[in-house]
């Protein structure tokens, strides 16, 4: 009988399925492996209901980042075929002021034709000081740019800044939920995933050492290890 389980990857603001090709092999015995497209819609709403029309009736959710964001949506629109849940350097929070002003700024200069400087400036933020004049993350992060493109991009920006307070869904997951993080996010401090942790019942942490905000790129392995020990719990 198969046992295989599908799962369904969400990549982060002007991320691509480029984020998630480490990990996609050792995902892959699993079950069959999707990464959803988030680039089309301009509400958390939206991209939710696309990513559920096209997935399989039910699946095993990993979000990164802003797939964070959706992958709650997902859960609000039909908990039911979730059937495990991985957060990944995300948080329950909405958008403070700042943080919507700060987005406001970049969308305004992605429009000018700036986005890959906007990028390119965040970079440091990203990840882990190690790793700061890491050329081929930065290339990887270039790569990503393009494929969302600066449309794409707006769209994302604009469901991020109006997404909802995840906080009260937190104590409704039931199912097997894995929070992952860095020890050294600067984007999305790992507070806030000690924070979904503790709010989800049975929810298993894991802070990957010398690791900033794309564990995936920058600690594969024990991304690896750790989702792999989640897909099968």
């Amino acid at each position: 009988m198969d046992q295989t389980t599908p799962i369904v990857l969400v990549p982060g603001l002007a991320s691509s399925a480029r984020i998630y090709a480490p990990v996609i092999p050792a995902l892959w015995r699993f079950g069959p492996v999707t990464v959803a497209n988030h680039i089309r819609d301009d509400s958390m709403a939206a991209i939710a209901r696309r990513i559920l029309a096209e997935a399989p009736p039910r699946f095993a959710l990993a979000g990164h980042s802003m797939g964070g964001y959706i992958a709650f949506e997902i859960k609000r629109q039909a908990s039911e075929r979730v059937t495990k849940l991985a957060l990944i350097n995300t948080q329950a929070r909405p958008d403070t002021p700042e943080a919507t002003a700060r987005r406001r700024a970049q969308m305004e200069r992605a429009r000018r034709g700036e986005l890959r400087a906007v990028r390119e400036e965040s970079f440091p933020e990203l990840v882990h000081p190690s790793r700061r004049d890491d050329a081929e993350i930065l290339r990887l992060v270039h790569a990503q740019d393009e494929d969302v493109g600066v449309e794409g991009y707006l769209r994302q920006q604009t469901a991020i800044i109006a997404r909802a307070d995840s906080r009260p869904l937190l104590a409704t997951i039931t199912c097997p939920t894995l929070v992952l993080t860095g020890d050294t996010d600067n984007t999305i401090p790992n507070a806030f995933s000690k924070e979904m942790a503790e709010g989800i019942a049975g929810a298993r942490l894991v802070i990957l050492d010398r690791c900033g905000h794309l564990p995936q790129a920058e600690q594969p392995e024990a991304t690896v290890r750790a989702l792999t020990e989640w897909l099968a719990s």
